[in-house]
């Protein structure tokens, strides 16, 4: 894969939702600020550009949340979990950061889950062109539907089809491409329905004003929660266990930061800095898509097992869709012990 340096913190300057879509973006950072660590580790991350996924990422980069860890990132920008994963299982990452995906190939033993996000809450959309006549679910029935096929929009779109009593194999027929070019086959009318995730629905709105969201992902909520996180490659995993607790203090601190009394000044920031091409209340909207929850309380749901259940109901899809042999239950591929042990109540 042909990957796009940039230096982002030089620059400014982030790559848009659509005109980045075949390229990826990456660069080294140095340590900054006080109480950092003065060994450093330096560590290949792959991620998405979207709120839910590099939200924790950027903020806990220039806070310093990372740097205290000695932990220093070279972020390496991708536009699909599959291609996230297909870039780790070849060796050009050590980790990841992605959605639905984690459900996915670490059940074919590609890949450890050891940190926990978000819930993919409303991130995931269906849009529909009332001009092309769908104004409802009925509607959809023998017509065409674009999205990326094996990511958290086609575990959204296949639950929402089934919750509407339409089979996704047999009364609609799914197109498979990459979100961007997804997006622009509804924009320019070749498909009368697509299935995104934000910020994608941005350039919906702008090009297509009287498309509708037929609905979104919190419909479908808890039964049905995607959730999405980050995975260890397998040697990486067993060899570095003490970087990936170092990760976790850095993504605790940055992730409660997101969520704490400075909230809407870290929401602010990274909306100035990494998403200035989406204007700042579009952000905040894109942001609340998402279901985010402190560390103190990410810490009770993987000790009950709510985690697990979740990242298994997605397994469970994929099994299904991907016809996966022998899949790799939730509760051997996702580790919740190295969050608990770090974490403290």
């Amino acid at each position: 894969m042909k990957l796009k340096r940039r230096d982002f913190l030089a620059s400014g300057v982030r790559a848009g939702m659509a005109a980045g879509a075949g390229a990826a973006g990456m660069t080294t950072l140095g340590t900054f600020g006080p109480a950092i660590a003065q060994s450093k580790t330096k560590v290949k991350l792959g991620y998405l550009h979207t709120p839910a996924v590099d939200g924790q990422i950027w903020t806990g980069i220039e806070n310093g949340s990372f740097a205290k860890q000695g932990i220093e990132f070279e972020p390496i920008q991708f536009v699909t979990g599959l291609e996230l994963f297909q870039a780790m299982i070849g060796g050009s990452l050590d980790m990841l950061s992605t959605g639905a995906v984690v459900s996915n190939f670490p059940a074919r033993g590609q890949g450890k889950v050891f940190l926990i996000n978000n819930v993919e809450f409303a991130t995931a959309q269906l849009w529909v062109r009332e001009d092309q006549g769908v104004k409802s679910f009925a509607d959809l029935k023998g017509r065409k539907i674009s999205t990326t096929t094996g990511t958290t929009a086609h575990v959204f779109l296949d639950s929402a089809l089934r919750a509407n009593k339409l089979d996704p194999a047999r009364d609609v027929q799914i197109i498979n491409q990459r979100m961007a070019e997804a997006v622009t086959s509804f924009v320019s009318g070749a498909v009368p329905a697509v299935a995104l995730w934000v910020p994608f629905d941005v350039t919906v709105r702008s090009k297509v004003p009287e498309a509708k969201k037929l609905v979104d992902a919190s419909a479908y909520y808890p039964e049905a929660a995607i959730v999405g996180g980050w995975v260890a490659r397998n040697d990486y995993f067993e060899k570095n266990r003490s970087t990936l607790v170092n990760v976790i203090k850095g993504w605790s601190e940055a992730n409660d930061r997101l969520l704490g009394a400075d909230a809407g000044a870290a929401i602010a920031a990274l909306q100035s800095k990494h998403y200035p091409q989406v204007e700042a209340s579009a952000f905040a909207e894109q942001f609340k898509a998402s279901k985010y929850f402190t560390s103190a309380q990410w810490r009770k749901m993987h000790e009950d097992g709510t985690t697990t259940r979740w990242l298994q109901q997605v397994t469970d899809f994929f099994v299904t869709a991907g016809g996966i042999q022998n899949p790799v239950p939730a509760s051997q591929y996702f580790d919740p012990k190295l969050y608990l042990e770090t974490v403290k109540a």
